[in-house]
């Protein structure tokens, strides 16, 4: 029996290609518009794992996402690095100055600023997905306007690539998380966990748990702060952290848990990156 991966996207989106890669080709994708049936659909069982990106080496953290991991109680159970490279298409025999508007991910758009920028000409319009751009522009005929998708996108759908890797930098690549719905549980030491410390709003209360962490070896790799909703001026921190040595990680959760505040582990895991 293959194993059901819901992901954000259609075929041929860059999140179709981490679920293949980690999963196999006879996995059986659930497809969704947004990230937040992905979340409920590991959380009720209807999956057996989502593919979930996190951020982006250009643009920075997607952080409503972490708040979906939070408010689902999902646990992370790996992480995976895209090299992302983004291709401008649309129908076939157009040039770019025949293409009146430009539809992709906003994260896409961002990633692609400085090459848009030479066409002022060219509107452009958020959307829901990369590659789902590119479908409907091929099902519905869509004349003068142009996709930023993957190449794979491209073949799938039969468009022609205007332009290719159009991506401000070259070197670009997106971090994704493999989420599942019960707590991970790992024959080897991991090297880097996920979590989120809501701390007690007193003074220097930040500064003082972050030189706590350093001092148990601890590299913050990520921390995005959000406002803790029901208790206005406090604030809680999803970090992503590297270490060398789980028992100091240990150690410093269980200072966090004493002396900062509330904790919650998302994930321990290896690290995927370089």
């Amino acid at each position: 029996m293959s194993l059901k991966i819901a992901i954000q996207g259609v075929p041929g989106s860059f999140h179709h290609q981490v679920a293949l890669k980690n999963f196999g080709l006879d996995s059986e994708i659930l497809a969704f518009n947004t990230f937040e049936p992905v979340a409920k659909s590991v959380a009720q069982g209807e999956a057996d794992f989502g593919v979930m990106a996190i951020e982006n080496s250009i643009a920075g953290a997607i952080l409503p996402n972490y708040d979906l991991i939070d408010r689902y109680g999902l646990f992370i159970r790996d992480e995976y690095y895209l090299p992302i490279a983004h291709q401008l298409m649309a129908l076939p025999g157009q040039s770019i100055g025949e293409i009146r508007e430009v539809r992709s991910h906003p994260m896409a758009l961002l990633q692609c600023k400085a090459f848009l920028a030479k066409y002022p000409h060219i509107q452009q319009f958020d959307d829901v997905d990369t590659a789902s751009v590119a479908k409907r522009i091929s099902e519905e005929k869509l004349i003068g306007i142009a996709a930023i998708a993957s190449e794979i996108a491209a073949e799938i759908y039969g468009l022609e690539i205007l332009a290719r890797d159009i991506q401000t930098v070259k070197d670009n690549f997106t971090r994704f998380i493999i989420l599942q719905k019960e707590k991970v549980q790992t024959s080897t030491l991991p090297n880097k966990a996920s979590f989120k410390i809501t701390i007690r709003n007193e003074a220097g209360g930040l500064a003082k748990l972050l030189t706590m962490l350093a001092e148990k070896g601890l590299n913050l790799s990520k921390i995005q702060s959000i406002p803790v909703m029901e208790k206005p001026w406090e604030y809680a921190f999803f970090i992503d952290a590297e270490f060398g040595d789980y028992g100091q990680f240990r150690e410093a959760m269980n200072l966090v848990v004493k002396d900062f505040g509330d904790l919650k582990i998302f994930g321990e895991y290896s690290s995927r990156k370089g």
